[in-house]
């Protein structure tokens, strides 16, 4: 599947604009991820923009979220690699390789770094640096629904908190107009 067809398929499936940002966010960081660990970027990037597909029919019921991804998925012949990787990112599977640790860990990383925007000055983000998003992890009341222990999950892919962070910060900042966040 080529990239253009997978946006469409996101936005046929997400209503909300925000699942969308959240999904070229995912997106954006497993590509980064993929380049720095030397792996396919344009796989590791369906499996980001993709794996959100059925959020909003299965939000009441999180223990269904990417049953009806997995559908969607398979009827377009999507690699069975990234399929274990959207079902590993919503736990549905263990974790079995890089590719599925990564989006474990960057789908609430991508959350915590938009809300970190939204309280920076400025509420842009490329003004965001990595000791502003640093220290917004540490205060445990600030952005509740980011997980910290499976964001620090990255150590088995395996890269330390700092460096993923930053990756990943960077990344979202190259896509920053198309988050809202300029």
């Amino acid at each position: 599947m080529e990239r253009e067809e997978a946006l469409e398929l996101v936005k046929e499936h997400l209503k909300n604009k925000n699942l969308v940002k959240h999904c070229l966010a995912v997106e954006a960081c497993m590509k980064a991820i993929a380049s720095r660990l030397d792996q396919d970027v344009e796989k590791w990037g369906l499996a980001g923009i993709l794996h959100d597909l059925d959020y909003e029919v299965t939000e009441k019921s999180p223990e269904l979220h990417t049953t009806e991804t997995v559908k969607i998925l398979e009827e377009h012949g999507i690699a069975p690699d990234i399929i274990h990787a959207v079902k590993a990112h919503a736990a549905q599977v263990p974790c079995e390789n890089e590719m599925d640790w990564a989006i474990f860990s960057i789908d609430p990383l991508t959350g915590l770094i938009i809300a970190a925007t939204l309280m920076h000055p400025s509420k842009k983000l490329k003004e965001v640096d990595l000791g502003f998003v640093k220290r917004r992890y540490k205060e445990k009341s600030f952005a509740r629904g980011a997980r910290r222990e499976d964001i620090e999950q990255c150590k088995n892919i395996p890269l330390e908190l700092d460096e993923f962070i930053s990756i990943c910060l960077e990344a979202m900042q190259g896509i920053d107009e198309v988050l809202g966040l300029c």
